[in-house]
């Protein structure tokens, strides 16, 4: 099985929020694959909910779309729930060091000071996971930036978020069916090339 996590916080309040890209593209891939993210797995730990998922199958291999129910810095958390091994594993999240759409896959790293990958790592116990990271980021970045990345896409850039969606769902099935290098080499590129 290959996993596919999706970073974001749980709830209406975060919905549209620039730290929820990562709920937006695995709900680009359920609506491509015509996938429901409706099961749910209980967290080990206390019996609450950890994630939804939903599963399709690409060929012979069954892919799994996941979303953890826990917030953003505890995401680490919902992936102890789903026991999954980091070589079949993609992580994606937003990038405020990224320029507004673009992307940037990686085999391996640090968290790169997002708080959420960082509990993903430290749950995993390696850096040897492939990510997926979405540039939120604008030309000068407010000091503030908890409450920018919990903030909405404004009107200019809502159409270019909506084109780096479905590029960087293009890249997850080019992870899926070719591996992470080959990802890499087709997309990671700024979001105008």
């Amino acid at each position: 099985m290959k996993l596919i996590v999706g970073l974001g916080n749980p709830g209406q309040t975060f919905r549209d929020t620039r730290h929820n890209v990562g709920f937006r593209l695995i709900q680009a891939l359920a609506d491509r694959h015509q996938v429901q993210i409706s099961q749910r797995i209980l967290s080990p730990i206390d019996g609450r909910p950890a994630g939804v998922y939903g599963d399709y199958q690409n060929g012979t291999e069954c892919i799994r779309l996941f979303m953890p129910l826990t917030m953003m810095n505890e995401s680490g958390d919902a992936l102890k729930a789903i026991n999954a091994a980091p070589q079949e594993l993609l992580v994606v999240c937003d990038d405020v060091n990224l320029p507004l759409g673009a992307l940037r896959l990686r085999a391996q790293g640090s968290a790169g000071g997002h708080h959420g990958m960082q509990s993903c790592l430290e749950a995993l116990g390696t850096e040897q996971v492939a990510r997926l990271r979405i540039g939120v980021g604008t030309p000068e970045l407010p000091r503030d930036l908890h409450d920018f990345v919990l903030s909405p896409f404004q009107g200019a850039e809502r159409p270019r978020m909506a084109q780096a969606i479905v590029q960087a769902a293009e890249a997850c099935e080019v992870w899926m069916k070719e591996g992470i290098e080959a990802a890499m080499n087709q997309y990671n590129r700024a979001p105008d090339e």
